[in-house]
């Protein structure tokens, strides 16, 4: 028997967001084990904390989706976070958490009723050929002239984001899942002022995944390094998610140098025992 929680992600109103299964104390579990009971979960996550192998860690974490473990992804670790918290975890003096994850230590830090992760390093980061951005606009069922630029954004997932020239054209997508083959593909356009969000960003996953993912940290990490390294974002903003969802995604991106800060709010939903 272990600790069992499900935890909303993103959102100021509980179950708005993306919701995050997390089975505590899961040390005596095998990778087979987990990857099960991910796929029976059937969310977009499900997480297994474990003790930390580094010492400068607080908790170590194996992130699943329904068919494959994730080195990092970001709506996994504010959930995780939020969870190991809630467990009696306790924040350092300095206000920060420290996760281990495949990908290495991610920083995690607590303020304003917030949780925010520092994105870790893009693996892949690079222009996109051009047959590839063929691809990407008969999947989205577009013109290829609306894609206004494209860039790997790699952190876990295997992003590619696309800028399009407004959210309403992002709003307006309704690509067919099953063309989107191997793809997973971030969409990203600016809102108008009276919006009340700066950028509408939507998610979509090939493979044997969820294919619109309702509100996804990876993937903003990555449109907040792209789109400040070349200028289309202030240090600063909110990008909405989930709308087509019916969902209310909130996610807060702060640039500060180097660091790529992302975080929204999380609610405890769930919280029991699971029979593994």
């Amino acid at each position: 028997m272990h600790r069992y929680s499900e935890v909303d992600v993103f959102a100021e109103t509980a179950y708005r967001g993306n919701a995050l299964a997390v089975v505590h104390g899961a040390d005596d579990l095998s990778g087979a084990e987990m990857q099960q009971f991910a796929n029976w979960t059937n969310l977009a996550e499900t997480t297994f904390l474990l003790a930390p192998t580094n010492p400068e860690a607080d908790y170590r974490v194996r992130i699943f989706t329904a068919s494959e473990e994730l080195p990092f992804a970001g709506h996994p670790t504010l959930g995780s976070a939020k969870a190991w918290l809630e467990a009696g975890g306790t924040v350092g003096p300095e206000g920060v958490i420290m996760q281990e994850c495949g990908a290495g230590l991610v920083s995690v830090r607590f303020a304003d009723g917030h949780l925010a992760f520092e994105a870790p390093p893009l693996t892949r980061y690079e222009p996109v050929a051009e047959a590839d951005l063929q691809r990407i606009a008969h999947v989205l069922e577009i013109h290829r002239d609306h894609l206004l630029d494209a860039s790997w954004l790699v952190n876990g997932p295997r992003w590619i984001g696309v800028r399009l020239e407004s959210a309403e054209q992002v709003l307006a997508l309704r690509p067919d899942p099953g063309n989107l083959g191997d793809l997973e593909i971030g969409v990203v356009g600016p809102c108008r002022p009276e919006a009340g969000t700066d950028f509408e960003v939507r998610a979509f996953f090939g493979g044997d995944a969820v294919w619109e993912d309702p509100v996804t940290g990876s993937l903003n990490a990555g449109l907040a390094r792209w789109m400040a390294d070349t200028g289309i974002a202030p240090p600063e903003y909110v990008a909405s998610q989930g709308t087509v969802l019916g969902r209310e995604g909130r996610v807060h991106i702060s640039v500060e140098g180097e660091a790529i800060w992302v975080g929204g709010h999380v609610t405890l939903c769930v919280e029991g025992h699971v029979l593994l």
